[in-house]
């Protein structure tokens, strides 16, 4: 045990912390990633945003590590309600994708529609809008679900937000 959550706690919230050095010794030791996913259910909403931070770093690097947890991302983990776990979420499902199963696709999408139809945190609005106006490409019903979304976000008083919307129109439109 690397105490894996100790070593995530304290310091300034918005910093990393001790993540990347935690993110180098699963990548060292890939049997340590249990330890590091289970810090998702530390009291500590610092600890579960750095959580989410280790997991995008390591799906970048090595994601066959995160591959045996799809269905634990997609049903405990979708189940926190803290904004950086919904937005890392959306950037997982969207690099794992030709990992998942039709069935947990379907399933991610469910997710993502929901946080895009009804969270308002912009970080979340705009890796929703990434990965689902991405998927969108190749399904049209969910082309069709994701424009009337967009169309509302690209009315968001928050420029990051509206303009993300409009990006992802323009995309799927032209």
């Amino acid at each position: 045990m690397k105490n894996f959550e100790d070593r995530l706690k304290g310091g300034h919230p918005n910093s990393l912390g001790n993540t990347v050095e935690v993110v180098e010794a699963v990548l060292a030791e890939n049997g340590l990633f249990n330890e590091l996913f289970n810090c998702y259910f530390s009291e500590d909403e610092v600890v579960r945003l750095r959580t989410s931070n280790a997991m995008k770093r390591i799906c970048k690097s090595k994601k066959q590590i995160l591959i045996p947890y799809i269905d634990r991302f997609l049903t405990d983990i979708a189940e926190i309600d803290q904004a950086s776990t919904q937005w890392t979420l959306a950037q997982l499902f969207g690099m794992m994708e030709k990992e998942m199963t039709e069935k947990q696709i379907e399933q991610a999408k469910k997710i993502m529609k929901n946080n895009l139809a009804c969270h308002n945190d912009w970080i979340v609005l705009n890796q929703t809008m990434d990965t689902l106006a991405n998927w969108s490409t190749k399904d049209l019903d969910l082309k069709a679900w994701i424009l009337p979304h967009l169309e509302r976000l690209s009315s968001d008083e928050r420029k990051s937000v509206s303009g993300r919307a409009k990006k992802m129109i323009n995309k799927l439109t032209q």
